[in-house]
């Protein structure tokens, strides 16, 4: 039996005066109530209550054990009740890393909504390349995109990024078009200093992974920058789509060598392990689930 089952039908019976009303009150029956008060003074080795045919009376201990056992359910009640509430509308500061060229554009959307539907909850977005270390460092969430190399940490696929290279159409009436990947080598490279592998462009031909190192004269170290150079006529870029999509819409620049392309790169919000995920947490990974839906950026 359990011990605060045993000391709830305790307090009723103080306060009913007996073991047929308080078992009315807790919803079972007298026999169940006597079987509690019973077990509460095996388990304290004390008599709480002297028992004739006619009366039920309290003992001193049993007086003095009320006004403090009483305390303790109402405080473990409201403790109870209080975590509950939490659960049901999630409250607290979540510290969040981003990368700095998906993050202001993509993702600042959906975390402005979800401040407006959950206004208990504090954010503080970081908006960096540099893979943060998330329990060193006190972040409770993370957006990664491409390979998870730590697997200690929690993640969940929120989508998958596409990455082509891009050309204006002023740029391949000058240059050409080239046909295969390899002759980019040829072509003015605008490079992304700040990509996870800045010194190498990545392709697939028939199933095989290829890089080609690149050294363009045009170095920036954010992708809307060289972006803003592709669409001068300055050369060519791999850049990810979702930066580049209003200029490809507007038709600025268009995309080369689509079929050379790298399999999309995974979009995930990881976090560390926990046995029990924070409600303010779990609540923002879903949120952010829900909203991309496996989305193609």
């Amino acid at each position: 039996m359990d011990r605060i089952e045993c000391d709830r039908m305790f307090v009723a019976v103080m306060e009913q005066g007996s073991f047929i009303k308080a078992a009315k009150r807790l919803g079972t029956s007298a026999g169940q109530a006597s079987k509690l008060i019973s077990k509460l003074e095996q388990e304290l080795d004390i008599q709480l209550f002297k028992r004739t045919t006619r009366a039920l009376s309290p003992t001193d201990v049993a007086l003095s054990y009320y006004e403090r056992v009483k305390t303790l359910l109402e405080e473990f009640d409201a403790l109870d009740a209080s975590v509950r509430n939490i659960a049901r509308n999630p409250s607290g500061k979540l510290t969040i890393s981003a990368p700095s060229s998906f993050g202001p554009t993509q993702l600042t959307p959906v975390l402005m909504r979800f401040a407006s539907q959950y206004p208990q909850i504090e954010l503080d977005v970081n908006f960096t390349d540099r893979l943060v270390n998330l329990v060193n460092e006190g972040f409770d969430l993370a957006i990664r995109i491409g390979k998870l190399d730590d697997s200690s940490l929690m993640a969940r696929k929120l989508g998958d990024i596409r990455v082509a290279v891009v050309a204006s159409p002023e740029y391949l009436a000058k240059q050409g078009r080239p046909n295969h990947w390899q002759q980019l080598a040829n072509h003015a490279q605008i490079i992304d200093s700040n990509s996870r592998t800045p010194r190498l462009w990545r392709f697939c031909e028939n199933g095989q992974d290829y890089d080609l190192p690149v050294k363009g004269r045009l170095r920036m170290s954010d992708p809307h920058a060289c972006l803003q150079a592709v669409c001068a006529g300055l050369g060519v870029a791999q850049l990810p789509i979702f930066v580049a999509s209003k200029a490809l819409q507007e038709q600025q620049i268009e995309i080369i060598l689509q079929e050379y392309e790298m399999p999309p790169l995974g979009l995930y919000v990881i976090y560390p392990p926990a046995r029990h995920l924070a409600q303010k947490s779990r609540v923002l990974i879903d949120f952010l689930s829900a909203w991309f839906q496996q989305k193609l950026f």
